[in-house]
């Protein structure tokens, strides 16, 4: 068996300005057009960037087209998820932490897959996060969606339960669309299932800031739906009090150097 690396922004050069990191399961269908976004959102803005797609445990063709692509153009890195369960993959959270790692920039962007998220907003994205100094933008699709009733209703519970047993106000957490700085991508504990569903909420708990914007939403055109009502609600719902026991318990971890008293009285006798 060949070795496996597991990091692999230590062999990639030159470093580029954003990493563009996107989850992908049975999305076979939609690669294509997902490659061609990207190619056009980020073609003329002078910004360096590659895309990272993790192959999170497909039993389509999904891999075989991204490496097709991925011939055509070299910004473009697949990678695969190990030891999945069989038919399934280990979830958003796991895929997002694991291309996080292999990122070589200093900004991360994620989104999903499924071409609801647009990547023409990520210059823009970028463009505020420089410009005001953030360390995440987070992207906001309420104002260009159009759910059923009852989505509309399970979105107005969950955001009213994430306010109350965890303050969150962020507006619509449920859009992968993001970008933000690496270091904030390396803090956050995805390695656990769910946490995708809080990044925004956990960004601030660890002190960093956060920014809305309004984000396009594009109804899928291709594949199937992996979350639903039910299949998001519940989970979520024990998510969230996982995420309140996780705060209750976080604690600082910054220090800084100290030296002895005769090291420091030599440091200013040497000046």
């Amino acid at each position: 068996m060949s070795d496996v690396v597991t990091d692999h922004s230590a062999i990639r050069t030159p470093a580029v300005e954003v990493s563009i990191i996107a989850p992908a399961h049975n999305e076979q269908d939609n690669v294509p057009g997902l490659i061609d976004d990207v190619r056009q959102a980020m073609a003329d803005t002078g910004i360096t960037f590659e895309m990272i797609v993790v192959n999170d445990g497909s039993t389509d063709r999904t891999e075989s087209m991204l490496l097709n692509q991925a011939v055509q153009h070299p910004w473009l890195h697949v990678y695969r998820m190990l030891a999945t369960p069989h038919g399934k993959g280990h979830g958003q959270s796991a895929a997002f932490h694991a291309g996080i790692r292999q990122a070589r920039s200093e900004l991360i962007a994620l989104m999903d897959a499924d071409r609801q998220n647009d990547p023409a907003d990520l210059p823009k994205m970028i463009a505020m996060l420089r410009e005001k100094g953030a360390d995440m933008v987070h992207g906001d699709r309420s104002a260009n969606r159009r759910d059923t009733l009852v989505r509309r209703c399970s979105s107005w519970v969950g955001r009213a339960s994430r306010r109350t047993v965890l303050g969150d106000t962020i507006r619509d957490t449920g859009c992968s669309l993001r970008v933000f700085k690496r270091e904030v991508g390396l803090a956050l504990p995805l390695q656990y299932r769910g946490v995708h569903r809080f990044i925004p909420v956990y960004t601030r708990m660890l002190g960093y800031t956060v920014l809305e914007t309004s984000v396009n939403h594009r109804q899928r055109a291709a594949g199937t739906a992996k979350y639903g009502i039910w299949n998001r609600a519940i989970p979520g719902l024990i998510d969230l009090f996982a995420v309140r026991w996780m705060r209750s318990r976080l604690r600082p971890v910054q220090c800084e150097p100290v030296r002895p008293a005769a090291d420091a009285n030599a440091a200013r006798d040497a000046s």
